[in-house]
């Protein structure tokens, strides 16, 4: 009951200031590194063993159609594929939110990278030492280790700082992508991010574009307004602006018409840029009053779980995806 009474505490506290918070991930991921990788491991030896069984059936209550591997002809598929044996060295360093900076520099050149990465005001693996009072008003605070987890704090003022250190410290605690096989998590050195909260003018949040991008090619975009919201716009389109009639269910997600960014070509040119070193990954950028900024490279967009509809879409965006086992080794020497 004290626990219980402590969690609802802390995530009031949390909720002052406008700020917001996902939930953390199931018990076993806070074990000890050495217990919880060997429990890890063991799970997914077994379900390797088994012809990934458990996986398949999650596959099917999530998707509703079976999972198939061998070879994967779906994008979910081949996502999945990519969780059990893609191992590019470059899917740790970029999937590291931290390290990613670097891998930016060395392909955009630290100028072109530096114009687009946002703000870092603070990084650390010790959350106690978050220097609250040298930051401004408004920041966000995130691991660089996972996804789904983050502090959007718009009143500095009105926070539970030790709550949030303690939250900092669960964060550090999970070992994200363990049980869901999504190897390139598995050994990123785990810190705390904190950097500037992007606005527009207006003071909103801005629109998040997704690029999607197979073999350095940029396919397909998807947009979203008010991601954090009661009800989220989006809506799919080509490199020309065409829109894709397809959607994604559930999540109080609607589709929306909007309007073409002036950078639109930018936005792509910079996408295909750093998604060369790979097969598919998503590039996650924000459009903040017509100016670029890097969010981040996306590799296991839904952890291969993720719906559409028509159901078709998913087969046909997979066609633009070539598996090739060790197709990054050609890359090593560039």
């Amino acid at each position: 009951m004290e626990n219980e009474t402590n969690n609802k505490t802390e995530l009031k506290a949390l909720a002052h200031g406008t700020s917001k918070i996902n939930s953390d991930r199931s018990f076993m991921r806070h074990m000890p590194k050495p217990v919880n990788y060997f429990y890890a491991d063991i799970k997914a030896f077994s379900d390797k063993l088994h012809d990934y069984k458990k996986l398949k059936k999650v596959f099917l209550e999530k998707m509703k159609y079976e999972l198939n591997i061998d070879p994967p002809r779906s994008y979910n598929e081949k996502i999945i594929w990519k969780k059990l044996f893609d191992r590019n060295p470059l899917l740790t360093v970029t999937a590291d939110k931290y390290s990613v900076r670097d891998y930016l520099k060395k392909v955009l050149g630290e100028k072109s990278a530096n114009e687009i990465l946002i703000p870092l005001y603070f990084v650390t693996d010790k959350p106690a030492a978050i220097p609250f009072n040298e930051l401004p008003d408004k920041f966000v605070i995130k691991p660089n280790h996972g996804s789904m987890m983050h502090l959007i704090v718009t009143g500095k003022d009105q926070i539970d700082r030790e709550s949030i250190i303690r939250r900092c410290k669960l964060w550090l605690r999970n070992n994200f992508g363990l049980y869901g096989h999504e190897w390139a998590y598995r050994n990123i050195k785990r810190k705390i991010i904190v950097e500037q909260l992007l606005e527009t003018r207006t003071g909103e949040l801005p629109h998040d574009y997704k690029l999607y991008c197979f073999h350095g090619k940029c396919r397909m975009l998807r947009v979203t307004r008010n991601r954090f919201g009661k009800e989220i716009l989006t809506s799919f389109y080509d490199t020309d602006w065409n829109i894709i009639p397809a959607s994604v269910p559930g999540y109080h997600q609607v589709s929306h018409n909007f309007e073409r960014p002036s950078n639109l070509s930018e936005m792509v040119e910079l996408a295909e840029k750093l998604s060369a070193a790979f097969d598919y990954v998503r590039v996650d950028i924000y459009n903040v009053d017509s100016k670029i900024y890097f969010g981040e490279l996306t590799h296991y967009e839904g952890s291969g779980l993720g719906r559409f509809e028509p159901e078709s879409f998913d087969f046909q965006l997979g066609k633009y995806w070539n598996i090739e086992p060790g197709y990054w080794r050609k890359h090593e020497n560039n």
